[in-house]
């Protein structure tokens, strides 16, 4: 790989090169096969003071959204129960469907499909989490 200058207000946003690894591809030169795994991998650790009551306003949120809740059933009960899968918005179905959606100690975890592996939030604790997790000084 070369890294060629370019000048210009056109290449400001390099910093996302650093941000987005390369596919774990054929077209990667650095690339390992991997078997498909149903469990979450951790592949980074990052540490915060986010505490235990963070993770029960995480929880208790999910009841306070439909679609939320009934993953949280379907996840629980770990099988297909139709009429709950029938009553999920529309844009829940498919990554539900795929098994894109996993339920670990009563939070929802979504696997995307480049395999990353992302919390699931009410919009309510995304700004919460933005401010931990990006601003602190900790």
């Amino acid at each position: 790989m070369t890294i060629v200058h370019k000048d210009g207000n056109i290449h400001k946003n390099a910093d996302g090169l650093r941000r987005w690894p390369l596919p774990n591809n054929i077209d990667n030169p650095a690339y390992v096969p991997e078997e498909a795994s149903p469990q979450i991998p951790i592949e980074g650790i990052s540490v915060t003071d986010l505490n235990t009551t963070f993770f029960e306003d995480v929880r208790n949120s999910y009841t306070q959204d439909n679609n939320f809740s009934i993953l949280c059933q379907l996840l629980t009960k770990d099988s297909k129960e139709y009429s709950l899968i029938h009553a999920l918005d529309e844009t829940w179905k498919k990554p539900y469907d795929e098994g894109s959606f996993h339920l670990l100690d009563g939070i929802i975890y979504h696997r995307t499909k480049h395999k990353w592996v992302m919390t699931v939030l009410d919009r309510s604790l995304i700004n919460l989490v933005f401010k931990e997790c990006h601003d602190s000084t900790f």
